[in-house]
């Protein structure tokens, strides 16, 4: 063959790609292109196939560090396929080379008398439909493919540069996606693998992790779901700025969650920021500083983004919830609220209202006067203000650690059970107790409490205030725990 300059590739399957199709609408393709192929499909083997009626193979080189993979051609051969030739196809499939008796084997001939005998070897049938893009100087394709009655699409940024062909992928939104190979796509296709993807909610005080499993039949299944404290926002209190500890701890637990990803073989790892990132000075250094360190490329979302996704979160974990609803979520930095009924919604809205906050400017994290919780609920309420004045809404749906915390609390949970927590009733009169509680203890003397979570010791209190303040302004007594969170928001609307 001809020399042909090494080139790195990034490609991912999937049946839907979040935001791709925007970004591809503001470019021209440079061409479309249909064929038939036939697949020769070994786990582990090379890239074998018939195209054209030339035999063509490619082999795995290299794999660098950011998982980006060199496929070189090594042989575009016609048929009657050589006996020489024979025996490189062979080797590439991981297949014994037998005494050859021919000089020479047709397509037929080469398929009857040593793939199909072979248990090992599946030969598929794979129709193609191609829509080629330059994205940042790579070459790129959108791909419908078809297989046994099965569709799936593929993405794939292949160039010289290995840089180059990294920012393309991220540039149109994919930097989370894994990288694969066709082999791979196609057998995952062909037995109904199901998908999995994992989603990183970048709070204020805790980094929350969560692997779902998609079924061929949209089902989903959670196979993680857990929370790290790391205090992103520690000293929000006085400075709005992300110290280097609270940034060192939070690279450790996403590296974690990064390598655990990959245990579970996730197709894509999205990872959203929220309060902290938004209002902290350096919170572009902090998520390029992240980016660096972990691979993770963090969007910061909207306050109010964040709330309508934690809405149809909550909304869809709670199937039996109608009429006019409100979900809020607390967290570290901030509070979301969602108005709305049935599923639509209606209003949404962020205010900077987070546990972390008022715990460093009351010394909440310790025992307190009466006098000085008081304050403390003073000003949580002035800055809560925007939620004078509503009409009480049928139901109250509460969601974020705190609450999952508190409601674990309520039923002394010693290990936490989603089950219990999910959909569980929360009073005004256990909020109260859980207050006066946690404000006669010293934060060593809260971890001690069955059900709480021993990271949260120092910010347990605050956030309790938060939630009485919130439901009191609302005129509500009760509300429903929703154990789901905005990951849950982001699982569905980017991978359902």
């Amino acid at each position: 063959m001809a020399d042909i300059k090494p080139r790195w590739e990034w490609r991912s399957f999937g049946r839907h790609f979040f935001g791709v199709d925007a970004h591809l609408a503001k470019l021209s393709p440079t061409g479309v292109q249909e064929s038939d192929e036939l697949y020769l499909l070994s786990k582990g083997g090379d890239n074998v196939k018939v195209r054209d009626d030339l035999m063509d193979i490619k082999v795995l080189r290299e794999v660098n560090a950011d998982r980006l993979e060199q496929w070189t051609p090594v042989m575009k051969a016609g048929f009657p396929l050589p006996v020489n030739e024979v025996a490189k196809v062979l080797q590439s499939l991981h297949l014994p080379v037998p005494t050859l008796t021919q000089d020479s084997y047709t397509l037929d001939e080469f398929l009857a008398q040593f793939v199909a005998p072979s248990a090992a070897i599946e030969i598929v049938n794979v129709h193609k439909r191609r829509v080629r893009y330059l994205i940042g100087g790579c070459t790129s394709e959108l791909s419908e493919v078809s297989v046994n009655g099965k569709s799936i699409a593929t993405i794939a940024i292949e160039g010289e540069d290995a840089q180059a062909v990294i920012d393309a992928v991220r540039s149109i939104g994919l930097g989370g996606y894994s990288n694969t190979s066709y082999p791979k796509g196609l057998l995952a296709l062909l037995h109904d693998e199901p998908e999995h993807y994992g989603v990183i909610d970048a709070g204020t005080n805790s980094i929350k992790f969560h692997i779902g499993e998609r079924s061929v039949d949209g089902r989903w299944r959670t196979l993680v779901d857990r929370a790290e404290v790391t205090q992103l926002g520690e000293g929000f209190g006085q400075q709005r700025v992300i110290l280097d500890s609270a940034l060192n701890r939070t690279v450790t637990a996403i590296k974690g969650m990064v390598a655990e990803a990959r245990q579970h073989k996730v197709q894509a790892l999205v990872a959203v920021g929220t309060a902290g990132l938004r209002i902290a000075d350096n919170g572009a250094a902090t998520v390029a500083a992240i980016l660096a360190q972990t691979g993770v490329a963090i969007e910061v979302v909207s306050g109010e983004e964040e709330g309508r996704l934690a809405y149809h979160a909550a909304r869809s974990g709670l199937d039996k919830i109608s009429g006019s609803l409100v979900v809020f979520d607390t967290g570290g930095g901030s509070s979301q609220f969602s108005f709305g009924h049935d599923t639509q919604v209606d209003e949404r809205f962020s205010v900077e209202v987070g546990a972390v906050k008022f715990t460093e400017r009351f010394g909440l994290d310790g025992p307190v006067s009466t006098e000085v919780l008081n304050q403390a609920l003073a000003e949580i309420g002035a800055e809560l203000s925007r939620l004078d004045g509503r009409e009480s809404s049928d139901i109250l749906v509460a969601m974020g650690g705190g609450v999952t915390n508190m409601t674990a609390v309520m039923h002394q949970l010693a290990k936490y059970d989603a089950n219990v927590v999910q959909g569980a009733i929360v009073t005004l009169d256990e909020i109260n107790r859980q207050i006066e509680l946690y404000r006669t203890r010293t934060a060593d003397e809260r971890r001690q409490i069955i059900g709480l979570q021993p990271k949260r010791a120092e910010v347990i209190l605050a956030g309790a205030c938060i939630v009485r303040t919130i439901m009191e302004k609302l005129g509500k007594d009760r509300f429903t725990v929703s154990d789901r969170g905005l990951r849950h928001g982001v699982l569905a609307e980017r991978f359902d």
